[in-house]
C-alpha cells in the first residue's frame, strides 16, 4: 500500500505547529474571507516567534478520520513541543536536528580540581586518631581552631578544684590557705590556667603547697601545654604552606580541542602558570573517565584509562616557563581512535588532566587537575596564539588563553583519516611507477627494453608495498593492461591483522 507524502510536502515547517488536544480538531476551518495562498501565520510561545508559510486551507479532520502521515506529523510536533520546553526558548534546529536534552554527567574532578567523592558508611574511625597530625591539617581552620580551644579545657578543673575544696567560700578568711592564691572565680581559673600553660607567670596567681591535687595538675598541663603548642604550630604553618594553595595559580584551558597537526588528529589543551617562580620537574598526566562493561557482564562505572601525552617520547616533561598547549596523538592505542565528530556529539565521557611538580619556593610538590566533559571538547578548533616579542622579551597576553578560533578538520575519525591516507600514498606509488614504465616503453631499442621491463616485473610482482593503518592491512598489486594506451589495473585486498 504506496502512502501519500503530500502531508509532509505541503507543510516544511511543521515541527513548529501547535499540537492539538485529545478530542479537538487537528485542523480548523479557514475563514470565508482568509486569502487563499500564501498566508502568514505567527504564532507566540513563551516569548518565541515563529513564523510559518501554511499551506491552502483543507477540509476539517479529526482524529478519528486523519490520515496516516497527518498522525505522524502531529504526533512528531507534539514531541518537538515538549522538547522545546525542555530546552528552553531559542533552541534551532541544526545539522543533526533539535538539540537534544540528554542529561549532564556528574563530574568525577571538578574544573578547579576538587575531586567530587564522599566517603560514608565508614568502620574504624578510630583509624584518624593513629594519625592525628594529618587529620588536624585535613580539617578547616573552624574546626582546627575549636580543637586547640577545646585543649585549654583543663581551665574548668582549676575552678573546679577550688570550688570543691571551699576556697571560693573562705575568700575572705586570711587563716585559709586556698590551692591557689588569688582565684576567686572561673575568670580568675582561666587567666591562672593561660599563664601556666604559655609560661608567662605574672606571679600574681600562685600555687600553694597544700594542694597535691594541683601539683599533680600544673605538672599534666606543663606537658599537655607543650604538646598543644607544638601541635598548634606545626599545623598552622603546614596549612598556611600547603602546596595546593600554589595549584591555585596553575590554569588550564576552559575547553579541549581536536584539530590536524602534522596531518595527525591530536586532541589538545592548554596549561599556564600566573606566577613568575617556576613549577620544577613537572610533568602531565591526562586519564579517560568512562563507564565500561567487560566481556563477562561486569559493569565498571568509574573506568580509567590513560590517554598518552608523549610519556614515550618525554614530552610529558614540561618546561612551564609560558603557557603550553599539550598534544595526544590519536592513534591507534588511542581510546579516541574510533571517533568521529558525530559520534563525539553521542559520548559521555570525562578527560582528567593532572599536572604534577615541585614548587620552586618551598621545594613540596603541588598537583593541579581539571576536567572535560564530551560537550567541553571541540571540534575543528586550535588555541589562539597568546604570545608575542616585545623589546628585549616575550609578552604573554592571558587574556587570549581560552580563545579558540575554527580550522578545516576532516570530520572523520582517525582511523579512517589513516586509512585514506595510506590508500592515497598507495595510489601515487602506482602512478608514479606507471609512467616510469611508460618511459622505458618509448625508445629505438623496443626488444631490449622489453626485456629489461619483463625483468623489472618479475622484481615488482616480489615487493609490493603493504600499507598498515590500525588493525588492517591494505596490499596494493597493479598489472599492466595494454601497451598504447598505458592503462593501470589497481587491486585492493583488506585482511583484519
Amino acid at each position: 500500500m504506496a502512502l501519500d507524502n503530500t502531508g509532509f510536502s505541503s507543510c516544511p515547517e511543521s515541527l513548529s505547529l501547535p499540537v492539538p488536544e485529545k478530542g479537538e480538531e487537528s485542523v480548523e476551518e479557514a475563514p470565508k474571507d482568509a486569502p487563499p495562498t500564501d498566508v502568514q501565520n505567527t504564532f507566540e510561545e513563551l516569548g518565541h516567534v515563529v513564523t510559518t508559510e501554511t499551506a491552502p486551507p483543507t477540509q476539517p479532520q479529526t482524529n478519528n478520520n486523519m490520515s496516516f502521515q497527518a498522525k505522524m506529523a502531529a504526533r512528531e510536533a507534539q514531541a518537538n513541543q515538549s522538547r522545546k520546553k525542555l530546552q528552553g526558548v531559542g533552541q534551532e534546529r541544526g545539522k543533526f536536528g533539535w538539540g537534544r536534552s540528554r542529561r549532564k554527567r556528574q563530574r568525577y574532578v571538578e574544573k578547579n580540581g576538587r575531586c567530587n567523592v564522599q566517603h560514608g558508611n565508614m568502620r574504624k574511625t578510630y583509624r584518624y586518631l593513629t594519625d592525628i597530625f594529618t587529620t588536624l591539617v585535613d580539617l578547616n581552620w573552624r574546626c582546627s581552631l575549636l580543637v586547640f580551644v577545646m585543649a585549654y579545657a583543663v581551665t574548668s578543673i582549676w575552678y573546679l578544684i577550688a570550688y570543691c575544696r571551699g576556697d571560693l567560700d573562705h575568700l575572705e578568711d586570711e587563716a585559709w590557705t586556698p590551692c591557689v592564691n588569688n582565684i576567686n572565680g572561673f575568670i580568675s581559673a582561666f587567666l591562672f590556667s593561660i599563664e601556666t600553660e604559655t609560661t608567662i607567670g605574672y606571679g600574681h596567681r600562685v600555687i600553694t603547697d597544700q594542694c597535691p591535687v594541683g601539683t599533680m595538675l600544673l605538672l599534666l598541663q606543663a606537658i599537655l601545654g607543650s604538646m598543644v603548642n607544638a601541635f598548634m604550630v606545626g599545623c598552622m604553618f603546614v596549612k598556611i604552606s600547603q602546596p595546593n594553595k600554589r595549584a591555585e595559580t596553575l590554569v588550564f584551558s576552559r575547553n579541549a580541542v581536536i584539530s590536524l597537526r602534522d596531518d595527525k588528529l591530536c586532541l589538545m589543551f592548554r596549561v599556564g602558570d600566573l606566577r613568575s617562580s617556576h613549577i620544577v620537574g613537572a610533568n602531565m598526566r591526562a586519564k579517560l573517565i568512562k563507564s565500561k562493561q567487560t566481556q563477562e557482564g561486569e559493569f565498571i562505572p568509574l573506568d580509567q584509562t590513560d590517554i598518552s601525552v608523549g610519556f614515550e617520547t618525554g614530552d610529558d616533561r614540561l618546561f612551564l616557563v609560558s603557557p603550553l598547549v599539550i598534544s595526544h596523538e590519536i592513534d591507534v592505542r588511542s581510546p579516541f581512535w574510533d571517533m568521529s565528530q558525530g559520534q563525539l556529539e553521542k559520548e559521555d565521557f570525562e578527560i582528567v588532566v593532572i599536572l604534577e611538580g615541585m614548587v620552586e619556593a618551598t621545594g613540596m610538590t603541588c598537583q593541579a587537575r581539571s576536567s572535560y566533559l564530551a560537550e567541553e571538547v571541540l571540534w575543528g578548533h586550535r588555541f589562539s596564539p597568546m604570545m608575542s616579542l616585545a623589546e628585549g622579551f616575550f609578552d604573554v597576553d592571558y587574556g587570549a588563553f581560552h580563545h579558540t578560533f575554527e580550522v578545516n578538520t576532516p570530520s572523520c575519525s582517525a582511523r579512517e583519516l589513516a586509512l585514506a591516507t595510506a590508500r592515497l600514498d598507495a595510489h601515487l606509488y602506482w602512478s608514479i611507477s606507471s609512467r616510469l614504465d611508460e618511459e622505458k616503453w618509448e625508445g629505438p631499442n623496443l626488444t631490449e627494453q622489453t626485456g629489461k621491463s619483463t625483468d623489472s616485473e618479475s622484481v615488482r610482482e616480489g615487493d609490493r608495498p603493504t600499507f598498515t593503518v590500525g588493525g588492517v592491512t591494505s596490499t596494493q598489486d597493479q598489472s599492466v593492461v595494454g601497451e598504447q594506451n598505458g592503462s593501470v589495473t589497481t587491486d585492493q585486498s583488506e585482511s583484519e591483522a
